[in-house]
């Protein structure tokens, strides 16, 4: 018998939706029913879920009507968004969310709202006293006439993950070319200084419950070595021989090696606590001279959520057994260290599935 039902969202697309589910399923068998939706009926992860459902994407007005009707037909007590565009739906909504008895495992609305914004996140770094990389609005095409130090990163300054959009310029020139091809005066993107080395890249989870108690920390040092995991490389022409032979932008594939890493961790850990964090936090930094240079915070469940999971550090189960389970145990939980390695897994889609799984999947509700 099942102790929770809970629905995850926007479970395929290798998001970190897929990565909850994952976290879930490391547990054992029977104390999460999970319900798993994804817009696309290609979307392997049905395979891993108990109840597939194909949702509206989270634009679509049809949406929210959607999920509530799909947790009151199966019962739902904690949804879990899959996806930014879901995780801005559910924030939104808290309030009607709360009147239907249904948990969300989000983090506060301040702090969802200062860390999907990549100024307001710089500006809170440099006002709680942490020295984030220089970063410079990139909303006009003259901006680049105020650049003088190569290499810059560009970015989106809204949103995070999977380094969308992203790119590496060396020169004016090519930050000029940058600036027609992202159209930049129509959307605003950022200009990030480049710091540090690709083989000192971190991951970091802080997790505090849902009141603000702290509940740990993990740190991953990536491994970027693949087309898996790295979104670009260049080699480095700067004459920077501290940045090293490449520049690399990572993907949101992550892997790598879990270990203590305490002045990593620490550091990351007083950003939370300056931020007021209340719920799952991502921080991913460059460690450069015994200071960690964060370029992004994102405030929700990782990439990395799954490999976490499997080394002991669950964060979706943590947050369940406080605030849905009513367990009362407040020990640090304890994970081992060790490598952890990713890769490509294919699926067979059956061209006649279930009936089951054929009748959920084509009732809208």
């Amino acid at each position: 018998m099942s102790e929770a039902t809970v629905f995850v969202g926007a479970i395929g697309g290798g998001g970190h939706g897929e990565q909850i589910v994952k976290a879930l399923r490391c547990v054992e068998r029977g104390r999460y029913r999970i319900v798993g939706g994804d817009a696309s009926q290609y979307c392997p992860q049905f395979a891993d879920v108990d109840v597939p459902v194909i949702m509206p994407k989270a634009n679509d007005p049809a949406y929210l009507d959607a999920l509530l009707a799909i947790c009151r037909k199966f019962g739902v007590q904690a949804v879990f968004h899959g996806c930014e565009p879901e995780l801005a739906v559910l924030n939104k909504n808290r309030a009607l969310f709360a009147e239907q008895g249904l948990l969300l495992p989000i983090n506060a609305a301040d702090v969802i709202e200062t860390c999907m914004d990549k100024q307001l996140s710089g500006a809170f770094l440099e006002s709680a006293g942490f020295v984030p990389p220089i970063s410079t609005a990139f909303n006009r095409r003259d901006v680049v006439d105020e650049i003088e130090k190569f290499p810059v990163i560009v970015k989106p300054a809204l949103g995070g993950g999977g380094s969308r959009d992203t790119y590496i310029a060396q020169s004016k020139n090519q930050l000029k070319l940058l600036a027609e091809f992202l159209d930049v005066e129509n959307e605003t993107f950022l200009i990030q200084e480049y710091v540090g080395t690709f083989e000192q890249e971190y991951t970091v989870g802080v997790l505090h419950d849902l009141d603000g108690e702290f509940i740990g920390s993990i740190a991953i040092r990536r491994l970027i070595n693949s087309a898996l995991n790295m979104r670009f490389a260049v080699r480095n022409k700067t004459g920077r021989d501290e940045l090293g032979e490449w520049l690399v932008v990572s993907s949101g594939v992550s892997q790598g090696e879990v270990g203590d890493f305490p002045e990593v961790r620490a550091q990351c850990e007083a950003i939370a606590g300056a931020l007021g964090s209340r719920g799952p936090l991502n921080i991913q930094c460059r460690f450069v001279d015994g200071k960690i240079k964060v370029f992004e915070i994102n405030p929700r469940f990782s990439g990395t959520t799954s490999l976490r999971a499997m080394m002991g550090f669950n964060e979706p189960d943590l947050l369940l057994r406080r605030h849905l389970l009513g367990e009362t145990d407040r020990a640090p939980p304890e994970y081992q260290m060790g490598m952890i390695i990713r890769s490509l897994r294919e699926t067979i889609l059956p061209e006649n599935p279930p009936a089951d799984w054929r009748t959920t999947l084509a009732q809208t509700p």
